[in-house]
């Protein structure tokens, strides 16, 4: 199927100059006096508009992209771009959102994604329910390849958020997007914590009760998420505290109030033992959804920590970085992932060389806190290792 392309092409003259000389010259003097003789100068050049060249687009296509493409169930919105783009983060680029049907930033299972160009930039489209989208600008007609004309009407089934298709792997992040959680120094010690297990244990796990100290019962809630010291997040180039890892151990519903406090363990991960904190549960819904895009401004930050307490980190790893909400870091925000060059010596002109960093791979942030974030490991065309710089793509 022929691939059209539609050019709209518009010239514009130098009017305003042409204007404007037409009125210096024409002028009118009053009728009572003549006109007073204009001196003869040299012309003047009046600047003429040059022609802009064509500004050259940011996206760049696959030699082996797709004309139309169906979306379907286990696609992520990740893989979908790869399959248009060399870099799929420049989605944004190249979605054509359609305000005439529902979620119109979201695609959907039985989507059809259809690629054409306007002044040489490509766009997609969706067409959904077997409904053929309106691209602004371009009459139906001619907007698609053998397309039917087709007017939108409200009758466009509504879609929910669950059913669209995720921005990346979800099973990758489930547990980061809640759980663990990074807090601020001093901010865990301030927490109540479990002062003895029941039945004289040691330890406890789920189905256990135990009793806990320092819940005011003016602030206690039904539900508490037990949580221990974990790693700490220090920054490698000035060596300052970033932020505490709080490691999740489970989930405890209260069953009395008092000093002190009695919990009935429902979940755990890891066994409770005396002093663990408790936090109030977090009742947020899950992000499944993120629009992937490079910082607005420049970015650089290296990756502190692994989840995963890997030398070597590959794709689809959740990393640690030292950039946070105080370094203008949001949820879907694309980072290179630069392999920090080796220092090696040169055996001709005496001493060492260090050499220059090589781009290893791409990270998307998914979970920001204050002075750092969680980001998931995309792409990685050699191993990433801590330390290792992220930076604008």
């Amino acid at each position: 199927m022929v691939n059209k392309q539609f050019h709209f092409a518009r010239t514009f003259t130098g009017l305003s100059a042409v204007l404007a000389l037409a009125l210096a010259g024409g002028c009118a003097s009053t009728p009572d006096e003549p006109p007073a003789p204009v001196p003869v100068e040299e012309p003047v050049a009046v600047a003429q508009p040059q022609p802009q060249a064509e500004p050259e687009t940011a996206i760049e296509l696959r030699p082996d992209y797709p004309e139309t493409y169906t979306v379907v169930k286990g696609d992520t919105l990740w893989d979908i771009s790869s399959s248009f783009l060399k870099d799929p983060w420049m989605w944004p680029e190249l979605w054509q959102v359609n305000p005439q049907i529902a979620n119109p930033h979201l695609i959907y299972p039985g989507d059809v994604l259809t690629i054409y160009f306007i002044d040489g930039k490509p766009m997609l489209r969706v067409d959904r329910q077997g409904i053929v989208s309106e691209v602004p600008g371009i009459p139906l007609e001619v907007s698609g390849k053998d397309y039917p004309t087709v007017k939108l009407e409200p009758r466009v089934r509504e879609l929910g958020l669950d059913e669209a298709v995720p921005t990346i792997p979800l099973d990758a992040i489930r547990s980061f997007l809640t759980r663990p959680r990074v807090l601020n120094e001093g901010e865990l010690e301030k927490q109540p914590y479990v002062v003895a297990n029941s039945e004289e244990r040691l330890l406890s796990g789920a189905g256990h009760s135990f009793y806990a100290r320092g819940i005011k019962e003016e602030e206690a809630v039904p539900s508490y998420s037990l949580v221990r010291a974990g790693e700490k997040y220090v920054d490698p180039d000035s060596g300052e505290v970033l932020g505490y890892e709080a490691l999740y151990l489970g989930e405890a519903q209260m069953t009395r109030y008092g000093d002190p406090a009695k919990l009935y363990a429902t979940e755990t991960k890891r066994e409770i033992l005396r002093g663990d904190r408790l936090m109030p549960s977090e009742d947020e819904r899950l992000q499944y959804h993120y629009l992937p895009r490079p910082p607005e401004g420049e970015v650089s930050g290296k990756i502190i920590a692994a989840m995963d307490s890997v030398s070597q980190i590959g794709q689809y790893q959740v990393v640690v970085l030292n950039l946070g909400r105080e370094d203008d870091m949001q949820p879907g925000h694309v980072l290179a992932a630069m392999q920090a060059g080796k220092t090696v010596k040169d055996s001709v002109a005496g001493g060492s060389v260090k050499l220059p960093d090589e781009k290893a791979g791409i990270v998307m942030v998914f979970r920001v806190f204050d002075r750092v974030s969680y980001a998931l490991v995309m792409r990685a065309t050699s191993a990433l290792h801590l330390h290792d710089t992220v930076t604008n793509p």
